[in-house]
């Protein structure tokens, strides 16, 4: 579960990729990324809130990521 947790907080690590190696986020959603730093990081706190470890490293790494992408997709919007 682990793997998988870290795993799929990936996504927004190649979308931000994506943004930075063509700078452009002409087709990106801003809205949809801003919901998912929402969500991602509300399951983090929850991870902090019921102390569970693998919560917390899955949504911290998937946190930062979300981050990443809505940011780079301001700048290259």
């Amino acid at each position: 579960m682990f793997f998988i947790g870290i795993f799929g907080q990936l996504t927004f690590y190649s979308q931000f990729f994506s943004i930075i190696q063509h700078k452009s986020a002409k087709d990106v959603s801003l809205f949809g990324f801003i919901c998912g730093l929402i969500a991602i990081s509300s399951w983090m706190l929850y991870g902090f809130l019921i102390k569970d470890k693998l919560l917390i490293v899955a949504n911290v790494i998937g946190t930062i990521g979300a981050l990443l992408t809505v940011v780079s997709i301001i700048i290259y919007s």
